[in-house]
């Protein structure tokens, strides 16, 4: 991530000032600020976590280092600052980490060595504890623009028994150029920076305490007499950090703890470059893992507070209950969230088809884009769950429903996708009924083996396949538009695999198309029968296959889409327009 993480500190004597920063180097460093780190050179300490190396580094110059480098430093000069401004010592190499994975360098230091980017942190800091502060002047806050960049700051204070009011303000920024990146940063910056803060806040309370208990500054404060008010500040002692906390490896924590800030934040987000609108696959996907995601947020939240009522148990009872999920997750599985385990028995459409014969894939591809109930029987698992991964993809995402292998039947409204053992009893309805297709799995015997032209002549030689149904379908019926453009590509032997593939993928978004068209003709704008007639015969799809195939479909659209449409219709703009 291209940002800079700093902390700042309001000065009573200079005002506000930058205390320690921490930016990313993708490059070597820069001329002046570092030699080639090398054993022997600048090598103080070393030290490995998560995958980063961090060590001490030297400088050419430090910009405390006085009055030979003054000219050149963009910091502030020697004679401009007191203990309080100070974190690093006077010739203190400051810190570098190495980041292996990315090979991108994590360096910390009082100020940055760019006047371009000293110039920005300081203005950021001269805000954060200025005018840029929230109510109560402790607490997040974010503010910024194009040129100087945008600024995530958290102000706190820290206790000093010396200090005015007994406490001094410092503040945690977060610098980088990317306004949209930042903000979505946001939650989680404010609990780590709310770590950072907290274990800091900690030590020095720690230190406060002990100096009040062995000398009470208020009553002294109290009975001393009174003295000018500018006296009395140039007379405060300024205490540096360090001093504040009691913590003399203090800077090098938070180096620490700044490089895995600005690794982990820049980690946790990643951006794709689409070539256009999103598909509904895409939408469909996404809001299923946001929904997992919630689902199992509030799943770990029940079980904390099961946790928190729970009465004690007796000791040695830990581990004799073990706490279960919800019972619909190991067996009902939503498209996106299931794959198979070991490789695919079925290859592809084609191999399938060749295995079926074309009589028997074409009557279980024309339940499948019906949306009618597709039943396995097979001991098989991996066979079972094979099939479904190769069948499903003549579907959208979101008119998928599987479970993969279950001990008892199972409605035709929970799933389109079901794999049974052989023994499990189909309800006599479903066995006579026109929505529903089973492929029984039996051993084959030898006279019935599968020929060498076969593309898997070992694995599913021993396998005999029945496809039954309800209401076969006859040979001389024309079928939906989409089965008969899938089976003409199967069938061209000049087409590869991975074309069939990319056709199918065209032909599901050519049909989504003519779904969203159904639909807000419809279910939105309520039309008449005769104009919905009159829409499908300019779609191609007045015939009656083709219409059960829209209206499946239809089920598949995302919330996303549907929710578009209905704010649209909605808005004033919208009625205005239709009216």
């Amino acid at each position: 991530m291209n940002a800079i993480v700093a902390l700042c500190h309001f000065c009573e004597l200079h005002g506000p000032r930058t205390l320690f920063c921490t930016e990313v180097l993708h490059a070597p460093l820069p001329q002046g600020a570092g030699n080639e780190d090398s054993p022997g050179q600048g090598e103080q300490a070393e030290e490995e976590e998560g995958g980063i190396q961090m060590s001490s580094r030297m400088r050419a110059h430090s910009p405390a280092e006085g009055a030979s480098v003054e000219s050149s430093s963009p910091g502030p000069k020697k004679s401009d600052m007191c203990e309080g401004c100070r974190s690093l010592a006077a010739g203190h190499p400051g810190y570098i980490s190495h980041d292996k994975e990315t090979s991108i360098k994590y360096v910390s230091h009082q100020h940055p060595s760019h006047p371009q980017l000293f110039s920005i942190v300081r203005q950021a800091c001269v805000r954060s504890l200025s005018c840029e502060v929230c109510p109560g002047r402790e607490g997040p806050i974010f503010f910024g623009d194009e040129q100087h960049g945008f600024v995530f700051s958290h102000t706190f204070f820290i206790k000093d028994s010396l200090a005015r009011g007994f406490q001094r303000w410092y503040s945690v920024i977060t610098i980088m150029m990317d306004r949209i990146y930042l903000i979505n940063s946001w939650p989680f910056l404010l609990g780590k920076v709310r770590g950072i803060i907290d274990e800091l806040q900690g030590k020095a309370l720690k230190v406060f305490e002990a100096e009040q208990f062995g000398c009470p500054q208020r009553a002294q404060r109290m009975n001393t007499a009174f003295t000018p008010f500018l006296h009395q500040r140039n007379g405060n002692a300024a205490r540096s950090l360090t001093s504040l906390t009691s913590d003399d490896n203090l800077w090098a924590c938070l180096h620490t703890s700044f490089a895995w800030l600005l690794k982990a934040c820049g980690s946790r987000l990643t951006e794709k470059l689409l070539e256009g609108a999103p598909t509904e696959d895409t939408l469909v996907q996404m809001e299923k893992l946001a929904d997992l995601e919630e689902e199992s947020e509030t799943w770990d939240n029940s079980e904390a507070e099961e946790e928190e009522k729970a009465p004690v148990l007796p000791e040695g009872a830990e581990g004799r209950e073990l706490t279960q999920g919800p019972a619909e997750s190991s067996c009902l599985s939503g498209c996106g969230s299931w794959q198979p385990r070991k490789l695919p028995v079925f290859k592809s459409l084609r191999h399938m088809r060749q295995v079926l014969g074309a009589p028997s894939f074409r009557m279980l591809a024309w339940h499948v884009l019906m949306g009618n109930q597709v039943i396995w029987k097979s001991r098989d698992v991996d066979l079972v769950q094979s099939a479904f991964e190769v069948l499903r993809t003549m579907l959208p995402v979101g008119c998928v429903r599987i479970i993969p292998y279950s001990s008892q039947y199972e409605e035709a409204y929970r799933c389109n996708f079901l794999g049974l053992s052989p023994h499990v009893q189909i309800p006599p309805h479903v066995l006579s009924s026109e929505f529903a297709v089973i492929v029984e799995v039996h051993a084959a015997a030898r006279s019935t083996l599968h020929p060498v032209g076969c593309e898997d002549d070992q694995s599913l030689s021993k396998y005999e396949f029945v496809v039954t149904s309800g209401s076969p379908v006859a040979a001389d019926r024309v079928g939906p538009t989409i089965l008969n453009k899938i089976e003409a590509a199967l069938t061209n032997q000049n087409l590869s695999v991975d074309v069939v593939d990319q056709c199918l993928v065209c032909l599901k978004e050519e049909w989504m198309n003519k779904v969203k068209v159904l639909f807000k003709f419809t279910k939105v704008d309520s039309r008449p029968k005769e104009d919905t007639q009159k829409l499908l015969s300019i779609l191609g799809a007045s015939e009656e296959d083709n219409v059960k195939l829209l209206k499946f479909w239809m089920t598949g659209l995302s919330k996303t889409y549907k929710s578009h449409l209905m704010s649209t219709v909605r808005s004033p703009t919208a009625s205005e327009s239709r009216s």
